[in-house]
């Protein structure tokens, strides 16, 4: 077994970057299907958020996992191997459970992130992808994230992205209750941020989304009204506020249908907030006069309000973590010695079955039983002894010390 973990995130890599090595929600199955097809790697799963993408998995060669990443993105290595940080063994377990346990986020201690890396190992689970490594890792990982945030304060007045959104858009509009707010998408980080303006009682909220039904459903529960996006063109003078936040791997909003919008509204500002990776919105909007436009990288000031009330609890969490990260490696290390132990007891039982055949058939002959079992003992201890006497023997001069030194240790002799 040989675990490897690699990837990029808010703190490696620019959203320019993060966002060309996405992986849209439903081509994750796929790709982890042609990852493991490639040689010398044995399992892989994909975490890919608005925050970070990250491949773990188990392999010989970690090149060839690198090289197929920058590959599946028709990207050349050299764009993305100054962004990359690669972690094996011991350090792939810790950041695993860092992440987990919301220590390596943007927004520390927000909870999120445990149920994107359960998302994660799900779908790698029914692509097949999975297996004991993998497994045991991503169990640790959950349990570990349970402790964490049970036992210490890491969560506590966390800032998450959706309720920053809300803080930006009250910088800029006296009082959200008088605006209108248009969501475009309909996933959990949508809902999310839909859950907080709609505390904040708007003028009217509307859902876009690709399926009306999916739409309706988030609308019904957030009392707002639900509209396809083919009809962002017409919805879009309407509202003062936008946030986006959909699986697309091109833009829905275009500089061209946000001109047409700010010149029907008379250019009343438009707040947007795009939560995308892949961004919803072309960049080129954000340089227009009327228009604030706000990535996931923008909101990082934002949420850093609080971090301070909840530094003390990292070291505790850094603490619960190493003693963790220790009993995985130890789990680990134990299967990897696993095939020598039963190879070790294959030949002692080859052995044993050969010299008891002798003995039997020497009985049979009428040989005297006390001269057959000594003979017995006598053949076992000689093939048994053989191995490490013959190691000795053959050990250079620069390694006998060592070799005396081992098998002085396993077979518990003393002075």
């Amino acid at each position: 077994m040989h675990l490897f973990a690699f990837g990029l995130n808010h703190q490696t890599a620019p959203l320019s970057v993060r966002e060309r090595v996405a992986f849209p929600a439903d081509s994750v199955a796929q790709a982890l299907r042609d990852l493991i097809a490639r040689p010398r790697v044995a399992e892989a799963a994909i975490v890919s958020t608005c925050n970070r993408t990250e491949i773990y998995c188990n392999t010989q060669d970690p090149g060839v996992v690198v090289d197929w990443l920058a590959g599946y993105h028709e990207l050349p290595i050299g764009k993305v191997e100054p962004y990359l940080y690669r972690l094996p063994e011991s350090e792939a377990v810790r950041h695993a459970f860092r992440v987990a346990s919301g220590l390596d986020s943007m927004v520390l201690g927000e909870a999120q992130i445990l149920g994107q890396m359960k998302d994660a190992v799900r779908v790698a689970e029914q692509a097949g992808t999975m297996g004991q490594l993998l497994n045991t890792l991503f169990q640790r990982t959950f349990s570990v994230a349970k402790e964490v945030r049970t036992r210490t304060e890491i969560g506590a007045n966390s800032v998450s992205m959706a309720a920053a959104s809300v803080r930006l858009a009250e910088r800029l509009f006296p009082s959200v209750s008088h605006t209108n707010v248009l969501f475009i998408g309909a996933g959990e980080m949508i809902e999310l941020c839909a859950t907080y303006f709609a505390a904040q009682h708007p003028k009217s909220m509307t859902v876009a989304n690709r399926t009306m039904e999916r739409g309706e459903a988030l609308a019904g529960r957030i009392g707002a009204k639900a509209v396809l996006l083919s009809e962002l063109p017409a919805v879009l003078p309407q509202h003062d506020i936008v946030v986006t936040s959909t699986a697309s791997t091109l833009p829905i909003l275009g500089k061209g249908m946000v001109e047409r919008a700010i010149k029907q509204r008379k250019h009343k500002p438009i707040f947007m907030v795009d939560l995308a990776v892949p961004r919803d919105v072309e960049p080129e909007v954000g340089e227009m006069d009327d228009v604030y436009l706000y990535t996931v990288d923008d909101l990082a000031v934002v949420v850093q309000e609080g971090r301070e009330r909840r530094q003390l609890a990292v070291s505790e969490a850094e603490t619960i973590i190493e003693g963790k990260v220790i009993e995985f490696m130890t789990w680990l290390n134990t299967r990897e010695v696993v095939p020598v132990i039963r190879a070790l007891r294959d030949k002692a039982e080859r052995l044993r079955r050969q010299e008891v055949e002798r003995a039997l058939k020497l009985l049979e002959k009428g040989e005297d039983p006390c001269t057959v079992l000594e003979s017995l003992s006598q053949g076992l201890t000689n093939k048994l002894i053989h191995p490490p006497t013959q190691a000795l023997s053959k050990a250079a001069v620069t390694e006998r010390e060592d070799t005396l030194a081992l098998i002085t240790r396993i077979y518990g002799i003393h002075d």
